[in-house]
Parts: structure tokens; C-alpha cells; sequence
């Protein structure tokens, strides 16, 4: 690959297309996929030209999305070539990609297909964004109950060819409702004599095309499958989805998530592509917020001007303290938010989970309180016991807003990443603050 990758722009630049789509064909399709992103604009579209039928459909599939639309315009100018390529693409995939364009654009490729791949793909672009119903393909194998095994792989081999995947079978009634499933393993042990129904035990678990496809997620993991069947409303088998399309799901919701948590407004695709306006865009707005919010900081320091004029050596430890209780706070908060995501967690946990952490946090708290005391007893021993005690209340604070806030969050039908690290952070700093003078003021008698 690297080797070929110095050369190819030569081949380009020499118009040698035979020998150019020859060296295409030796390399499967994440190495082309790999090769054509790291290639300039240009070359992109030229590569892309000269891979076969084939390879274009899985390499497009692979791309970024950058790239996918690069692509795309490339071809505008070939409606056949631009044709051939949507015709191609799974349903699923290309659902994916038209629901990222602008409405107009998406509108003026689905022009581009067959009347019957048009009719697909407006039946899932109908359904509502972030709905199984945008992930689900209709290219699959059903057969009926009275079939034998024998028909079966019959069916199978005359219409299995495009079907997303042939681990699974599905079954349906006369009215096309889905009444059970059976892995191919069990087809091939059986005799070809027997029927299906001899080895159907109705017992099948099926996603709904309206429901949410972040609630497929943990149907995937808990039934371990490699694909599952979407029903509508009634019953009936519409389509399925694979497991490939729910990585593709976790992968976008966890960077959401990520984004989230660093108090980004949305996704960032790719920092090196998206512009400069969208980067401040995305940032802002929770920085300001924040700012305002650390006011309060500054207001409380004021209010303990007293005590800090007299105990200067207070001040040397602040930073170090309220640190800390953030920090505590931000890893409570990343455990809650991953465990209420997965379903590890439920809303109404949030009481049973208190008492632990309450102990987990004292004796964090504790220990942390060991070693701000020993810094201490070198830098200002007079005021060790003050910065032990904060050190364990700021700690069991701040774990305590780290656990409660994705709950709360939750709870007003929020999303629990948006309860970020620089949010929890800062309440916890405003309330360490407080703690910090206020056990000073205490300890000293102000």
C-alpha cells in the first residue's frame, strides 16, 4: 500500500488508467477506502471512477461523510455513474447518508434511482429521525411456516444473494406478520423433508420501526445477535437491522456524549475539516455560561475577605482543595452517565446508590485528607485539621453532585451528558469555596 501510494499520482498525472485500475484491483476495499482519503480532492474522484461496480458500493459504505459528498459531486456530471452508485448502495447505508444533506439535495438524488429503490428509500427517510425505522433494510429472506427445509434453501439461494444477512431466517404468516425466526445452523442439521413449523417455537424478539435506536442497543447486547427484525405497529415484518448499523450507532452517541461532557454544543465531525465558526459556535455558549457561573466564586472570596487576610496560608491551599472535589465529582459523574446509558442503571436507583457512595467518597476523602495533611504539617501546620476536614467534605460533595445530577437530568427528559465535567466542576467549586472558609472560620473563631 505504501509503496503504491507514491506512486499512484504519477499514474494519474500520466493518464496510465490501465495500469492504474489494475493496481485498484489488488487491494480490498479498507485499504481503497484508506487510499482514497488520504488522497487530494481530485484524485479522489479519479480513483473512485475506475474501481469496478462492486468495489464502489463497499468502498463509498466505508467512507466519512466528507468524503461520501465529495464523491457525489464528482458524479453529478455522470447521471449513470451517479445512478448506478445509489441503485447499489444497501437501503440503509444510503438512508444514512441522504438524512446528513440538505432537504433539497436529498430530494434531487432520490431522482436518481429505480422507481423501486425510490419507493425504499422514501419509506425510511418517512420515519422519524433517530428511529429504528431509519437503520432497518428490507433486504432480507422470509419464508412461510408449510415450507419445508428443503424449499427453503431453495428460497434461499434464489433470493438470499442480496440479502443483508443469512444467519437468520425469518418467518412469517400469509398476512407477511412475523411469527418467528431460525438460525441457519438449525436449517442445515435438519432433513430436508421436514417442515418448518416442526422446528418453530415462537419465541423471537423483534424492534419496533418507531422506537428509539439508542433502545436497540442494549436489545443487541442482551440477546447477543448479529441482526433482528423490525415490525410496525400491527405485527408485520417491514425490515431488519444488523449489528453493524448499531456500532455505527454506538460509535455516533458515544462522541455525542463525549462532546457533551466537554460542554461542546453538538458533534464535531472532524476538528479538521469543520470551520472555524462552527468550532467557536460549539464552544461558546457553555464557556460564557460558566464564567457567569464562577462568579459566584469571586462573590463568596469577598464575603471571607476577614478570614483570608488573617489566615493567609489558606489561600496557598484553595486551588488544591477544590480541585479535588471537582475531580471526585467528574469521575462520579462519567460512572452514572455510562451506567444510565447502557441500562445498567435505572432513574429510580439514584436512593439505592447514595449510601455507597457516601462510603466510597469518605473514604476517598480520607485518604486525600492523609495527604493534604502531610503537605501541610511542612507548608502551614497551623492549619492542618482545617484542610483535612475540607478535603473530606469537599470530596463527599462533589461525588454526591457527580452522582445526582445525570439522575436529575434524566429525570426532566434531558440527555445526562449534558450535567458535562466543567458544569459539575463548577458547582462544585462554588460550593468547595464555601465549605473550605467556612470550616477556616470555624476552626478559627471568626
Amino acid at each position: 500500500m505504501v509503496e503504491f501510494t507514491e506512486k499512484f499520482p504519477e499514474l494519474i498525472r500520466d493518464k496510465r488508467w490501465i495500469e492504474l485500475k489494475n493496481s485498484l484491483n489488488e487491494y480490498d476495499s479498507i485499504q481503497l477506502t484508506q487510499l482514497i482519503e488520504e488522497s487530494s480532492e481530485n484524485d479522489q474522484i479519479i480513483l473512485f471512477r475506475l474501481l469496478n461496480r462492486s468495489q464502489a458500493k463497499e468502498v463509498f459504505q466505508l467512507l466519512s461523510y466528507e468524503n461520501q459528498e465529495q464523491i457525489i459531486e464528482g458524479l453529478a456530471q455522470n447521471s449513470q455513474e451517479l445512478s448506478d452508485l445509489l441503485n447499489d448502495l444497501e437501503p440503509d447505508d444510503r438512508t444514512a447518508f441522504f438524512e446528513e444533506l440538505p432537504g433539497q439535495v436529498t430530494q434531487q438524488l432520490i431522482q436518481c434511482l429505480s422507481p423501486e429503490e425510490r419507493t425504499i428509500a422514501i419509506q425510511l427517510l418517512g420515519y422519524p429521525e433517530d428511529s429504528i425505522g431509519r437503520l432497518m433494510t428490507p433486504e432480507y429472506v422470509a419464508i412461510k411456516p408449510q415450507n419445508t427445509v428443503g424449499q427453503t434453501f431453495e428460497h434461499i439461494r434464489k433470493f438470499g444473494r442480496d440479502s443483508e444477512t443469512l444467519n437468520v431466517i425469518y418467518i412469517v404468516d400469509n398476512d407477511w406478520k412475523l411469527v418467528d425466526d431460525i438460525r441457519i445452523k438449525e436449517l442445515l442439521l435438519a432433513s430436508p423433508q421436514q417442515k418448518i413449523e416442526e422446528l418453530m417455537d415462537r419465541r423471537f424478539i423483534a424492534l419496533n420501526a418507531m422506537d428509539d435506536q439508542e433502545s436497540a442497543i442494549k436489545t443487541f447486547r442482551d440477546y447477543d445477535r448479529v441482526a433482528l427484525p423490525v415490525i410496525n405497529a400491527e405485527g408485520t415484518l417491514i425490515g431488519i437491522v444488523s449489528v453493524d448499523d448499531m456500532m455505527d450507532v454506538v460509535e455516533e452517541e458515544s462522541t455525542e456524549d463525549f462532546h457533551k461532557f466537554g460542554s461542546f454544543q453538538s458533534a464535531i465531525a472532524n476538528p479538521l475539516t469543520e470551520r472555524i465558526g462552527a468550532l467557536y459556535k460549539n464552544r461558546i455558549v457553555w464557556l460564557v455560561a460558566l464564567v457567569f457561573m464562577n462568579v459566584f466564586s469571586g462573590a463568596i472570596l469577598s464575603s471571607f475577605e476577614h478570614v483570608i487576610q488573617t489566615v493567609v496560608s489558606l489561600v496557598f491551599f484553595l486551588p488544591l482543595l477544590i480541585d479535588s472535589g471537582g475531580n471526585a465529582g467528574s469521575q462520579s459523574a462519567t460512572l452514572m452517565i455510562r451506567s444510565l446509558a447502557i441500562g445498567d442503571v435505572k432513574v429510580g436507583d439514584w436512593y439505592r446508590l447514595i449510601g455507597k457512595e457516601i462510603l466510597v467518597a469518605l473514604l476517598l476523602g480520607v485518604t486525600m485528607a492523609v495527604a493534604v495533611a502531610a503537605v501541610a504539617s511542612f507548608r502551614a501546620p497551623e492549619i492542618i485539621l482545617v484542610v483535612a476536614i475540607t478535603m473530606v467534605l469537599t470530596v463527599l460533595n462533589g461525588s454526591l453532585i457527580g452522582l445526582l445530577l445525570p439522575f436529575a437530568f434524566t429525570k426532566l427528559k434531558l440527555d445526562p451528558a449534558t450535567a458535562s465535567a466543567p458544569l459539575i466542576t463548577s458547582i462544585a467549586d462554588i460550593s468547595g469555596v464555601v465549605i473550605y472558609f467556612s470550616v477556616a472560620s470555624w476552626y478559627f473563631g471568626f
